[in-house]
């Protein structure tokens, strides 16, 4: 474990590298999809928005959520530093309890208007692949980071089990983000154990009442019990349209477009319970 710590940033980019290059094959190989906006015009400002996203979070954190958990651990903070439980079980709950916490966030970033703006970027991709999953605001990124130090503090997760949550969030986003063909009766099963890309697409519905659905990256629990799991889209998974109702022209995929996106446009058509919505299930597509 001294190790695999020691490697923290090697580790998380082997496992993301693999990953990353296996969805794109298998959504060359079986798209679910057709898609009108391809690789060409997206891929290259959604892979930009990581390495901005990866610069920052290392300069404003350079530790990282797994160097807060190992200053936890070294000063003692945190309830399962209180608590006499067998290792092994302290992971597991650990990894449990930060994938609930990081579904309570997603929901809270659809909640309240000003940070619907930060996570609304991640909505706004007209299309919907492994890439869809890594396309987060620099500024979402670093408040999400802040929420989840807060959080492992909070429980003293030890610094593996910190670790494993992160490669796991990582692996389940590219994969629940990929447009890719799951035989329906693998999608049924599965999406008992781990959030599917036919669960987690209908999240990115443009019909608000789906957008506010299936807010899991990882386990899909969460959802089923608290009651914001939908099945499928009204629409169908071939015929829904990806997207929210503002930021719909082609122009609105480049970098810098998304760099300055929570900044531009309204905030009244998405959040949740922000006005009432209409029987059709969209709010003002004009915005």
């Amino acid at each position: 474990m001294e190790w695999l710590l020691a490697q923290e940033p090697l580790v998380r980019l082997a496992a993301f590298a693999g990953i990353f290059a296996a969805m794109a094959a298998w959504e060359l190989l079986a798209p679910r999809r057709r898609q009108q906006f391809g690789r060409r015009q997206r891929w290259p400002h959604n892979l930009a928005i990581v390495i901005v996203d990866s610069l920052a979070v290392r300069l404003v954190f350079p530790a990282a959520a797994v160097g807060v958990a190992l200053f936890a651990e070294a000063h003692g903070w945190g309830l399962f530093h209180l608590l006499d439980w067998p290792f092994w079980l302290v992971v597991l709950l650990s990894v449990i309890l930060l994938d609930f916490a990081i579904w309570a966030q997603h929901v809270m970033f659809h909640a309240v208007p000003a940070l619907w703006r930060l996570h609304r970027m991640h909505h706004t991709d007209l299309e919907f692949d492994v890439t869809t999953g890594l396309r987060f605001h620099p500024l979402e990124i670093l408040l999400s980071m802040v929420i989840k130090a807060g959080v492992i503090v909070m429980l003293g997760a030890p610094a593996v089990a910190v670790l494993l949550f992160e490669v796991l969030l990582n692996a389940t986003s590219l994969f629940n983000h990929g447009n890719v063909r799951l035989p329906a009766r693998v999608d049924r099963v599965l999406r008992w154990l781990v959030v599917t890309p036919e669960m987690h697409r209908v999240h990115h519905s443009w019909h608000p009442n789906e957008t506010n659905s299936n807010f899991g990256f990882n386990l899909p629990w969460w959802d089923r019990l608290l009651g914001t799991y939908r099945a499928q889209p009204r629409d169908g998974h071939l015929g829904m349209t990806i997207g929210i109702n503002l930021f719909r022209d082609a122009r609105d995929l480049r970098l810098d477009q998304l760099l300055i996106q929570p900044f531009r446009g309204p905030t009244h058509s998405y959040p949740i319970n922000a006005r009432p919505e209409r029987a059709d299930g969209e709010r003002g597509k004009g915005g």
